[in-house]
């Protein structure tokens, strides 16, 4: 049973969310234990010398046991008041509960200690880090709308993940491990990600681990148009605006959780691949990012799969130009436009005056489309 009690602790503990409750429930129960048990030693000690033969023992009036209990709280507990001893047999008793009651309560306190201790080890380093930051913002005078965006950011990524950064507590974690976490979390989102169908399974694994959760606040941008891509963003919860129009604030496309972004930057084999649009979130979004540099260390090892990534991202590229070049979309002007068809009566007289010789007017507009013609050409 002493085995079975203490295994059934140990399983107790893994599958509760807050095991710190638990933790103090049972080291109360210890210490009430302690107390029933010393209750007990006393009303035997009693027994032992005679129900009220002296003015230390238990006088054997009302209730034993609350009577007992009231001894034992009072002796472990060190709050004093009791009678003396008068015997041999009760000195030595009464020093031996002093003791033990001193012991007892010291470690009951540590435990107590350890386990609020261990409760609030989070809250308290979350705490310290704002309060880090916060000084910092004062140090160097940050405006006051920026330091409350701050402090919004630190009070919404605790209470939505209970954590500041994710990968410190996976960190420690064996290899193996943390890729059984991260394809329970992600391989869903990312498998879905059209660029990546059809690619080495092992390397969609690698790359799962190399994902970084971020939390955006409502109006941050995402990326801005005109900067250099480099990362692709999977939203995993919230909403992301995709800005464009004459002003750049008109609403294009709204994007919800599962929906992939940035997907071609990540593959730009010549640098240079700008953003198209603003993208900012539309409330509080929690996104996955995989950088660019990351990616690339990874598909060293896979050329199969960088092969295909390049063929597909130019296939997406060809098939985002299109419908503009159909619908004959504003493209780059031309240096000197083309000209309309020359009537064919007028050919026929160019032509004759090219035979007679002629140099009148004719003639010299004649050596003018010749000229034109080389220049458009």
């Amino acid at each position: 049973q002493y085995m079975a009690f203490f295994e059934f602790n140990s399983r107790l503990e893994a599958i509760l969310t807050k095991a710190y409750i638990y933790r103090v429930i049972r080291t109360t129960a210890y210490l009430l234990y302690s107390l029933h048990v010393n209750s007990c030693l006393y009303y035997w000690a009693s027994a032992y010398e005679g129900l009220g033969s002296t003015t230390w023992v238990y006088d054997g009036e009302g209730n034993s046991y609350i009577r007992c209990y009231y001894w034992a709280v009072k002796t472990l507990i060190t709050i004093g008041g009791l009678p003396d001893p008068k015997t041999l047999f009760e000195i030595v008793f009464q020093l031996l509960n002093y003791f033990t009651g001193v012991f007892a309560f010291s470690v009951m306190i540590g435990q107590m200690r350890d386990v609020v201790g261990a409760a609030t080890a989070g809250q308290t380093y979350y705490r310290s880090c704002m309060d880090s930051t916060i000084k910092y913002m004062n140090f160097y005078k940050i405006p006051r709308t920026v330091q409350n965006r701050v402090k919004t950011w630190y009070e919404y990524t605790w209470h939505s993940q209970g954590m500041l950064d994710e990968s410190e507590l996976l960190v420690q974690l064996p290899d193996k491990m943390r890729l059984d976490i991260a394809i329970d979390v992600n391989y869903n989102i990312v498998s879905k990600v059209a660029l990546f169908q059809g690619c080495d399974r092992q390397m969609i694994f690698d790359m799962l681990k190399r994902l970084r959760s971020v939390v955006y606040l409502p109006n941050d941008y995402v990326c801005k148009k005109g900067e250099i891509g480099r990362e692709m963003y999977i939203i995993q919860a919230g909403q992301v605006q995709v800005l464009g129009g004459p002003d750049g604030k008109s609403v294009l496309v709204t994007l919800k959780a599962g929906s992939v972004f940035g997907e071609i930057s990540l593959l730009a084999a010549g640098g240079g691949n700008r953003r198209t649009a603003n993208v900012v979130a539309h409330g509080f979004a929690n996104l996955f990012i995989l950088e660019k540099k990351d990616l690339n260390e990874i598909l060293v090892h896979y050329p199969e799969s960088q092969k295909l990534l390049r063929k597909k991202a130019k296939k997406m590229l060809k098939s985002n130009n299109k419908p503009k070049d159909e619908k004959g979309g504003p493209g780059d002007p031309l240096i000197i436009p083309p000209k309309a068809d020359t009537p064919k009566l007028f050919k026929a007289a160019l032509a004759a005056t090219g035979r007679k010789g002629d140099k009148g007017p004719l003639a010299r507009l004649r050596w003018r489309l010749k000229e034109l013609k080389a220049m458009q050409a």
